[in-house]
């Protein structure tokens, strides 16, 4: 673990912040042009939108991701005020309001030439990071905005992925300490319990590409688990065992995604005598959709069917040291921008990864490149 002191609290040059995030619907009647957004190109039709959307209608058609992104950006922009660091925080979406297009005619209402992008994914893949960027460049092609060199508006960097940096570590070890304490009081037993992390599966195609980064996606979230395992352990006094399960796939039954899935999972430890179980979604930053119908409702059901004492502990959210990190990022990254020498924070095995991305890195597919240009990378810089 790297022990660096925090960064100097210059944002220079960079003189706006943008929250990215994946956008989610308000009412019941934004869920299906929002699913349209979150499928273009694949031809799906509204009648198997509207099924996909019953996640959605189940809490009223108003996904839980708005409300969380604004409060993230209440808090990191109380972070920076703490600091003494005047930078405004702009939002926007990929797949709704506020749409990237609306972000960046917001930051060229503010004045802002050099912004940082900070994505509300925490890993290194294909839809956690090379899609965002994908997203930026799209949208400035379209905006007339992008030429060879990059943008000829709002320039744009990025904060390097961060499923390894301190404060989102220590956030999640809060909060699987926590759920450790939820299941004593629900009358289970913590030292023989099985701490089972989660994270939304992708296409086996996906965590293939996504190796041109320094680590897959699997291995990403399997180093940090082994830390967060370890730190809870040394924290309860016990030994924690712990294992990686998947949620949230879609796509045709044919196409291979990471398993195994949570409920697989949860079956398979229950019939060799698990009884109970602890499930941290290390692989979201706030307690969207995936979680609260994915873990909160089905893989909780599972858990009750087979008679086993769960809890399902918290995300990073708004956590302060989660938050700090993310300043603390920012300003890194604004340290590299001008050129200082800089000592990457980091916990686990794995080094910290690009800020600025390889060409052709986590594509879509192994082997295939996408054609799309995509900002904060070599082939497309800045």
């Amino acid at each position: 673990m790297s022990t660096t002191p925090r960064p100097t609290a210059d944002p220079t040059p960079y003189d706006a912040l943008l929250l990215f995030s994946f956008g989610g619907p308000n009412k019941p009647e934004d869920v299906v042009p929002f699913l349209r957004n979150v499928t273009a190109g694949k031809g799906i039709p509204d009648s198997r939108l509207e099924e996909v959307g019953e996640h959605y209608y189940a809490f009223g058609g108003k996904s839980p991701i708005n409300d969380q992104n604004l409060a993230l950006k209440a808090a990191i922009e109380a972070e920076l005020a703490a600091r003494g660091i005047e930078l405004p925080v702009v939002w926007g979406n990929r797949n709704w309001e506020p749409y990237t297009d609306d972000a960046v005619t917001e930051l060229e209402a503010l004045g802002a030439e050099r912004a940082v992008a900070l994505v509300t994914s925490a890993y290194s893949s294909y839809s956690g990071c090379r899609q965002y960027r994908e997203d930026l460049a799209v949208t400035l092609q379209q905006r007339g905005q992008l030429d060879e060199n990059g943008s000829t508006g709002v320039q744009f960097d990025k904060i390097r992925s961060y499923f390894n940096h301190p404060g989102f570590v220590q956030a999640n070890v809060e909060a699987v300490l926590d759920g450790y304490a939820a299941l004593e009081e629900k009358g289970g037993s913590p030292a023989d319990a099985k701490l089972v992390f989660v994270t939304h599966s992708i296409p086996d195609t996906m965590e293939a590409a996504s190796r041109i980064s320094q680590a897959t996606y699997s291995t990403q979230h399997l180093d940090v688990a082994a830390v967060i395992a370890a730190r809870v352990a040394e924290a309860r006094g016990h030994e924690v065992l712990w294992e990686l399960a998947y949620c949230s796939r879609s796509g045709p039954p044919t196409q291979p995604w990471l398993e195994p899935d949570v409920n697989d999972l949860l079956t398979e430890r229950a019939g060799e005598g698990l009884r109970d179980v602890v499930m941290a979604p290390i692989g979201f930053i706030s307690d969207h959709m995936e979680v609260a119908y994915d873990l909160d409702t089905e893989a909780m059901e599972t858990a009750t069917e087979l008679g086993m004492t769960a809890v399902r502990a918290g995300t990073v959210g708004t956590r302060p040291a989660f938050v700090a990190g993310l300043v603390d990022l920012l300003l890194e990254r604004a340290a590299k921008a001008r050129g200082e020498d800089v000592d990457e924070a980091t916990v686990g095995t794995l080094p910290p990864f690009r800020s600025v991305c390889e060409v052709d890195c986590c594509l879509r597919r192994d082997g295939e490149p996408s054609g799309v240009p995509a900002l904060c990378s070599r082939d497309v810089n800045r």
